[in-house]
């Protein structure tokens, strides 16, 4: 049986855990570097930093701050 190739989710920035998003610091057009700071979750009162995987171009952004998230909700497409 050939092997399950893994799919290339370094454009898709997901929530690690549910939480409240805090900020979010990027809007579509904007270019991120690599381990830049793109949006800040707050779960059990710790906030939590989700950064760049890759420089690229943000294509859209799916969450605003004050917003509940689920594990695993898309908060972020980049190009």
């Amino acid at each position: 049986m050939p092997e399950k190739v893994p799919e290339d989710t370094s454009s898709l920035l997901r929530s690690p855990m549910p939480g409240t998003v805090v900020a979010v610091s990027v809007k579509p057009g904007d270019t991120v570097a690599e381990g830049q700071e793109i949006c800040v979750i707050e779960a059990m009162k710790m906030q939590n930093s989700l950064t760049a995987a890759r420089g690229a171009k943000v294509k859209s952004v799916h969450c605003k701050a004050g917003e509940t998230v689920g594990e695993g909700d898309l908060l972020v497409e980049l190009e």
